[in-house]
């Protein structure tokens, strides 16, 4: 079973006076590409949250968002009266001084800094261990939204395998006769010189089971068919395989490359092309691939 590395999880949860909203996304990545965005008063706990995030998915570009909102109006911003006040008797100073009138000074006051001030909840042993919990569950969804994504994306290699598999049986078809043409092509042109020249027969036919050699595919079809066998049992394994896949992708091109070279046959290469289009579509999909 293969896991997708794109995926989408959200939980939520209490923490003390507040109610906790996580959500976390993944892309697909060479490596763990974490991002964070905590509040100010979940900072303590960005270590432990890094390490159990790089633990449980392993790979991709994960954004992890926390939201917290208070449960009780109680818990609102309040006026910081020190600072509201020595405001209040600058802007007086200022204003006598300037014979100017403020029209609403405590509206103006508003909008300074540090007037109003939130009281940030400590957390304590209990509300650490609720938040890293929440979190778990937040994980959990996304694994389960990876393992679905992943059914579809291995429905989809399968087909791509099956397909280059089809192609290359068809493109066997054509073996013999392309040989054949090209032994063909080879005679015609000797005859055709046959009254000018004096040739060695047998050492013709030494020369051209040496020509004939370069053409064999014997091996290529081999290896072609092994990897893509490789490629199926590789999708069946419990490990992380997108870059093991990645591998046996590009040994799958290089054999397909080779026999689209030795070709020299219009409709085998024709079915190259076929086979190159579905490869092209396994690297593709194997990219998303953890």
């Amino acid at each position: 079973m293969i896991n997708s590395m794109t995926g989408f999880g959200k939980a939520e949860g209490s923490i003390g006076e507040f109610k906790v909203n996580c959500q976390m996304r993944s892309l697909n990545s060479k490596s763990m590409d974490l991002n964070l965005r905590l509040p100010n008063q979940f900072r303590e706990l960005e270590g432990d949250i890094r390490k159990l995030i790089t633990q449980e998915l392993y790979r991709g570009k994960v954004e992890l968002a926390i939201n917290v909102q208070d449960k009780e109006a109680s818990s609102a911003p309040s006026i910081n009266q020190a600072v509201f006040k020595k405001y209040f008797e600058e802007l007086g100073q200022i204003a006598e001084e300037l014979g100017k009138e403020i029209s609403d000074p405590i509206e103006t006051i508003c909008r300074f800094p540090e007037v109003f001030s939130s009281k940030e909840q400590e957390l304590s042993e209990n509300d650490k261990a609720d938040c890293i919990s929440i979190i778990k569950d937040c994980i959990a969804k996304l694994k389960e939204f990876r393992v679905s994504e992943g059914k579809e994306l291995e429905k989809d290699l399968r087909s791509q395998i099956e397909e280059i598999n089809t192609q290359l049986e068809v493109a066997l078809e054509f073996e013999d006769e392309r040989i054949q043409n090209v032994r063909s092509r080879i005679e015609q042109k000797l005859e055709e010189h046959s009254e000018t020249m004096n040739i060695d027969k047998d050492r013709f036919e030494q020369e051209l089971i040496y020509y004939m050699e370069k053409f064999d595919i014997s091996e290529e079809k081999v290896r072609l068919r092994s990897h893509c066998q490789y490629f199926l049992e590789t999708l069946e394994s419990e490990e992380e395989q997108g870059k093991k896949l990645n591998f046996i992708a590009q040994e799958i091109g290089r054999e397909i490359n080779t026999l689209g070279s030795k070709a020299n046959h219009a409709e085998m290469q024709q079915k190259v092309v076929l086979m190159k289009e579905a490869l092209e579509k396994i690297k593709e999909q194997v990219l998303n691939i953890l």
